[in-house]
């Protein structure tokens, strides 16, 4: 019984290794060759339906498309917080006896709050103005 291990058996391996190597390479450069001209055409659509989303601090191409799929028509949310239990923010009671706490909504558009952390991640690391402070991190006051 002969052993493959041999000097035939690796360059056929090695053959078979480069061959599927380079079908994994190609494959990758058509998807990313695909999803280049997606997210071209995302942008267009975008820029037909709302260009002003696209001005503002934070909001890219895919998470303006996810912002305005997920919204669809000014009159779907009746407030703020019908926005917010959508999207997953909201305040949840979660009391027990004498206390009283809350916790956050966990369901709602799971991608609308990704697209809105996205966004709320890059305008404090761009605005640091926009950072939320407490009273105990505000800047300290001399005092005369």
């Amino acid at each position: 019984m002969r052993s493959t291990a041999g000097p035939s058996g690796s360059r056929i391996e090695h053959r078979i290794t480069a061959r599927a190597l380079r079908s994994t390479a190609q494959r990758i450069q058509d998807l990313q060759s695909e999803a280049k001209d997606l997210e071209d055409e995302t942008l267009s659509l975008v820029r037909q339906v709302a260009p002003e989303l696209l001005g503002l601090l934070g909001v890219g191409r895919i998470t303006a498309a996810q912002v305005l799929v997920s919204w669809s028509h000014p009159d779907r949310f009746r407030s703020k917080a019908a926005f917010a239990s959508f999207v997953g923010v909201s305040p949840i009671p979660a009391s027990s006896g004498l206390t009283n706490r809350h916790r956050i909504n966990r369901s709602g558009d799971r991608q609308l709050n990704r697209a809105l952390h996205s966004i709320t991640l890059i305008r404090m690391r761009l605005d640091p103005s926009r950072k939320r402070t407490s009273p105990a991190e505000s800047p300290r006051e001399d005092l005369p």
